[in-house]
């Protein structure tokens, strides 16, 4: 399944999204990318893993540039089960990308390009992706 954000939205920080899907029961990695909007850049490449690349039941996270990734950053908690759903919601804040999962253990991967904002998103993978919502959440001025 691939879907793609439409283009006219841009992330921008203080942004939420959530993703709600289905794994199949035969699923070796699903992505969700953020990035540019050919994603020659993804500014955050979220990867679980059951069993792909040498890694089994894996969450790997990385950047793309120019053509290049960048150093994976992996973590142990990896509440995933084939043929159940999930939950990831990621806050974007202007040093790091947030990333909560569906156990409430959370992930924090570096804005490695210090970028105010992505113009894409998309969901790879043998997921059935059953809803994406993105938020503003407000910022309150230091008082």
């Amino acid at each position: 399944c691939v879907a793609r954000h439409p283009t006219n939205r841009i992330f921008k920080f203080a942004d939420e999204t959530t993703v709600i899907g289905l794994i199949s029961d035969n699923n070796e990695v699903f992505n969700i990318n953020i990035g540019t909007d050919k994603f020659t850049n993804i500014g955050l490449h979220f990867s679980p893993r059951f069993d792909y690349g040498g890694d089994h039941n894996r969450v790997v996270c990385n950047t793309f540039q120019d053509g290049n990734w960048g150093e994976e950053v992996k973590w142990g908690s990896f509440p995933f089960c084939q043929g159940q759903e999930f939950k990831v919601i990621i806050d974007f804040t202007p040093t790091e990308f947030v990333v909560t999962l569906s156990d409430d253990s959370v992930i924090n991967f570096p804005n490695r390009f210090n970028a105010k904002e992505y113009s894409a998103m998309n969901l790879l993978g043998k997921v059935r992706f059953t809803s994406l919502q993105i938020k503003q959440i407000p910022i309150l001025p230091c008082a």
